[in-house]
């Protein structure tokens, strides 16, 4: 056999050749790569409708993608590895082909406002160790495919809207360490295969629907440090393995129905313990002694058990900071019960204690005055202690709560509280407290709730009250109060309930009853309170307290009528004026109209009202009288018309002639009465009314986003285009509407602007607050047809705005002083906030009535266009204009917003509206009708039936929720009602209100009680 020999040169080339040609092949790679993550990062731009900080302007060719805004590229490939936009409130979709970025390991995305479901492309990036999703508004059911992401290590899918079951396999995450899937509609059990996750530490399964127990599993988890599985359905024993997790720093299972005993050496198992948290629960037995050794604490919550026994000693709990121990039934009413009271001196970094709702007896001890001024809140309500309040308790400065309601405390208040100037709640009601309530009350000037009531105060309340401008909650009543109420009491504001019933207050009510303008509930029964001060009449001023929902006035001395304008608070539900001297007729509107709403018995000389009080008729004598006089007068009036008929003929001409002047002179009285600012200003603050600041464009003019120096944040400016005929006329109506109107769901206009331009040119423009989430319009209506801006509103926000306008149109039809109709209300004039709360714009055709004809509420229609599909046909065949007017428009706007349809689409026509085509498909066809985006995030009684090819929108109503459906019709019907041809057969806007507002009582009581939301806290009530 012949030997193979290599020579060496030939070698040395065919290494360089085929090193040379690895090289080039891995430049090319690269090269690709790089185009590859480009495009991806284009693509997701793409995908964001909105982006309010503007961070994605940066992400254009003139720069390297390496340098755009969030993006971190490793410095040797030039790949992107991180992507990091938390925080920037972006609106859209998650693109698709995120999942090309090959090399990526952390996607940061949480805190924005992307929606729609997780894209499966996302398991291709098998490098990915952190990706953050929370606080979004994501849906579908939980993505699994994430699990071939094997380097994965954080995973964050918090505060979104997943439903259905945790996987099994979930389990197959093997180097996951942080798992955080709270806040979202999970449901079901826990799987066991959490337990298969060696590396965990963290698991947060908060806020979710979870059944069933805790499975033993997790216990087996060692390296856990943090669990959080509160607010669930969660139920049974606590598995003992968990007990045994010596690595626990944070055990969390608060408000589940978790049963069963501590184990006594619970606190020796679990020496790392900081935060140990098993409130509302079902927990029994007692509180493990081996407390006592638990150092490391710093919040102990176990609170609304069925705890019994003596508290141990926690003087050893040195970082102690939050102890709740309320809400069981410890103690055994005896003075031994508060030994652990005097250990807690030594916790020098308590802030919060709260014992209240237990068995603890004795006097109230002194040496509290001696814990750490880290405290803020103590709260010791409904307990057995006796004795007086303790001068010492002026030495905690710090305390922002103060509760000893419902005890045997006796003695005076100290005056030593006024030096606790941060106090915002103090409750004494129910003890046994005398003497006068002191007026160094009036030294907490952070106050906004004021419980007294039910002990044995005397004397008089004093003035110094007033000086809480805070104030939101006042109880005095079941007191031996006497006196005058102070003036400067009802001259707070923000007072919201004021109870002061069941005392000897005497006197007369002040005229500064007028200025309490959130007040929702005012009791001042059974006193002495006459009504002298108002020339012997109920104060006329309570009618204008638009917000009052409970007034109970009897039991006093007051005499005269029962102011008529009470029947026009709208929110009025309960109305007492028994036992007084009231004399006259009884209103027969509002809450009048339900005879078990109100009292009115004891007052001999009331008559009238509705027929289920049985009152009797008011004299019919008073009417003839009135009917001669009118006759008389009408005999008188047409004499002098005779009389003065030429000359007033000869008065028309000279009137013709100045009728410019007068024009003029009215538009300057406009707008007089708003602040003004400069042309240079507007200028400035839009950049000479550059292109990229324009917003809109309207039928009289542009609008633009700009930023005054006089003013925080941005400012929308309307420019009138007055080479437009009618512009002129627009604005002077605008300015006469918005000058004394105020209403949280009307756009606020800032300031306006009557010049010259830097041409000599004659400039008007109206500046008012910037709606960041710009019009409904654009929400329901996507511009061009693009899916670039999504139509994700929800039921509750389709709710919420629905119940916006309204309030707008009820106050403007029924609480200003002159009533305005607005003539064009539509979607593009109502705008949303960053809360995506209604108001109402564009008041360019608005009317004001200063005379109402109470049948009609017209007045002329000269002059008024209003927009094609939006305004009633009454308005194209009649001279009148009216309330009706709008409430046909406003039935437009909520079928509009229920089914995604404009009214001036191609398949409304020959006589066929959108009031026709939702009438005939109500009640059999109702899901011919529906936005099905609306239904598909509306889907909760079935949450995995999900809208796609498998799932047609029939199918998904027949799944539907029934509080969902209720809701729906229940606004259909509101619709419908609103927009019938005939004017005279429409709901007016005080029916609509009152319908709306049990409708989303209804509605939002469901689904808390179901556990799907709760009522936004920034919507207030119907006004």
């Amino acid at each position: 056999m012949m030997s193979s020999v290599v020579c060496p040169t030939c070698l040395a080339w065919f290494l360089l050749f085929t090193s040379n040609l690895w090289s080039q092949n891995t430049i090319t790679t690269y090269a690709l790569g790089n185009e590859t993550d480009h495009f991806a990062l284009l693509k997701f731009k793409e995908s964001i409708s909105h982006d309010p900080f503007e961070v994605l302007n940066s992400w254009n060719s003139s720069s390297n993608f390496c340098k755009w805004h969030g993006v971190t590229c490793s410095p040797r490939h030039q790949r992107v590895k991180e992507l990091n936009l938390r925080g920037y409130h972006l609106h859209g979709f998650i693109s698709p082909y995120i999942g090309n970025l090959s090399l990526l390991r952390i996607l940061l995305l949480n805190d924005n406002s992307f929606y729609g479901e997780v894209p499966q492309e996302l398991d291709r990036l098998f490098r990915l160790h952190v990706l953050n999703f929370a606080d979004n508004t994501l849906w579908g059911e939980f993505p699994i495919n994430l699990t071939n992401c094997s380097k994965l290590i954080h995973l964050s899918l918090e505060g979104n809207r997943f439903i259905g079951e945790i996987p099994r396999k979930i389990g197959s995450f093997s180097n996951l360490e942080e798992l955080l899937i709270g806040r979202n509609y999970l449901t079901r059990q826990i799987p066991p295969s959490i337990g298969n996750l060696s590396s965990l530490t963290c698991l947060s399964l908060r806020s979710n629907k979870l059944e069933g127990n805790i499975p033993k599993e997790i216990g087996y988890l060692k390296n856990l440090r943090i669990l959080r599985v509160s607010d669930n359905k969660l139920s049974g024993y606590i598995p003992l393995s968990l007990y045994n997790l010596s690595s626990l720093n944070v055990f969390i299972i608060t408000k589940n129905q978790f049963n069963g005993s501590f184990p006594v050496n619970l606190f020796l198992t679990l020496p790392n313990l900081n935060f140990f948290a098993v409130g509302a629960n079902q927990f029994s037995g007692s509180i493990p002694t081996s407390i006592t050794n638990a150092s490391g604490i710093q919040t102990l919550d176990i609170g609304n058990n069925l705890l019994v026994g003596q508290v141990p000693s926690l003087g050893k709990l040195k970082d102690i900071s939050i102890l709740q121990l309320n809400l069981n039934k410890l103690g055994s009413n005896s003075s031994n019960d508060l030994q652990f009271f005097k250990s807690l001196i030594n916790c020098s970094q308590l802030e919060i204690l709260d014992i209240g709702d237990n068995n603890f007896g004795g006097p109230f001890p002194s040496f509290v005055g001696n814990y750490s001024i880290t405290l803020t809140q103590l709260i010791v309500g409904r307990n057995h202690f006796f004795g007086k309040i303790p001068m010492e308790l002026g030495n905690l400065v710090n305390l922002i709560t103060l509760a000893m309601e419902k005890n045997f405390l006796t003695g005076i208040i100290p005056t030593t509280f006024g030096k606790l100037q941060k106090m915002q709640l103090l409750s004494l009601g129910v003890n046994k407290l005398i003497g006068e309530i002191p007026s160094s009350i009036g030294n907490l000037s952070q106050l906004y709730y004021l419980e007294l009531s039910s002990n044995m105060f005397d004397g008089n309340i004093p003035s110094t009250i007033g000086s809480c401008r805070r104030l939101q909650f006042l109880n005095l009543s079941n007191n031996n109060i006497t006196g005058a109420i102070p003036s400067q009491v009802f001259g707070i504001s923000s007072l919201s309930t004021a109870l002061v019933s069941h005392n000897s207050l005497s006197g007369s009510l002040p005229t500064e009853i007028g200025m309490l303008k959130n007040i929702e509930w005012l009791d001042v029964s059974k006193n002495y309170i006459s009504g002298d001060s108002f020339h012997g009449s109920m104060p006329p001023s309570l009618a204008s307290l638009k917000g009052l929902r409970k007034l109970d006035l009897s039991r006093n001395n007051l005499s005269g009528s029962i102011p008529e304008r009470l029947q026009n608070i709208s929110v009025l539900e309960y109305f007492n004026a028994s036992f007084n001297m009231l004399e006259g007729e009884v209103p027969t509107n509002g809450v009048f109209q339900n005879a078990s709403a109100i009292s009115v018995t004891g007052n001999g000389k009331l008559c009238g009202g509705v027929s289920e009080l049985k009152l009797p008729p008011c004299p019919l004598k008073v009417k003839g009288k009135k009917r001669r006089k009118h006759h008389n007068f009408k005999l008188v009036v047409m004499i002098i018309c005779l009389v003065l008929f030429l000359p007033i003929l000869s008065c028309i001409l000279g009137m013709y002639l100045i009728r410019k002047r007068k024009k003029k002179s009215s538009t300057n009285s406009a707008i007089d009465q708003l602040p003004k600012v400069s042309y240079q200003n507007l200028n400035h603050a839009t950049d000479g009314f550059s292109s990229q600041n324009l917003i809109g464009i309207g039928s009289h003019g542009s609008v633009y986003k700009g930023r005054l120096d006089s003013t925080e944040g941005f400012v929308a400016i309307k420019v009138l285009n007055l080479q437009k005929k009618g512009s002129n006329k627009s604005f002077v109506a605008e300015c006469k509407a918005l000058r004394n109107v105020r209403h949280r769901n009307l756009v606020k206009a800032v300031t306006c602007c009557s010049s010259v331009d830097y041409n000599g040119n004659d400039f008007k423009a109206l500046v008012f607050e910037y709606m960041s989430n710009r019009s409904l319009e654009e929400w329901l209506h996507p511009q061009n047809g693009s899916a670039e801006r999504p139509r994700t509103l929800d039921l509750e926000t389709r709710l919420e705005i629905v119940v916006g306008v309204a309030s707008a149109l009820h106050y403007l039809h029924h609480e200003c002083e002159e009533p305005i109709i607005h003539c064009d209300i539509k979607p593009s004039n109502v705008l949303l906030d960053d809360d995506m709360v209604a108001h109402v714009s564009d008041f360019g055709l608005a009317r004001l009535v200063s005379k109402i004809d109470n049948c009609h509420n017209q007045i002329s229609t000269s002059g008024i266009k209003g927009t094609i599909g939006y305004f009633p046909p009454e308005y194209g065949a009649s001279s009148q204009v009216s309330t009706k007017g709008d409430m046909y428009s406003f039935g437009i706007l909520i079928l509009e917003i229920l089914t995604g349809r404009r009214p001036t689409e191609e398949m409304f026509k020959d006589g066929q509206t959108l009031h026709d085509y939702v009438k005939i498909a109500l009640p059999n066809n109702f899901s011919e009708i529906v936005d099905a985006t609306l239904i598909s995030m509306g889907n909760e009684s079935s949450p995995t039936i999900t809208v796609s090819e498998q799932n047609s929108i029939f199918e998904i109503v027949d799944h539907l929720h029934p509080n969902t459906k209720k809701c729906l019709f229940s606004l259909f019907r509101i619709g419908l009602a609103c927009s019938v041809e005939p004017p005279g057969q429409r709901m007016n806007m005080m029916e609509v209100t009152k319908e709306l507002n049990m409708i989303r009582n209804v509605f939002y009581a469901r689904r808390i009680r179901d556990g799907y939301s709760t009522r936004p806290s920034n919507m207030p009530r119907l006004s």
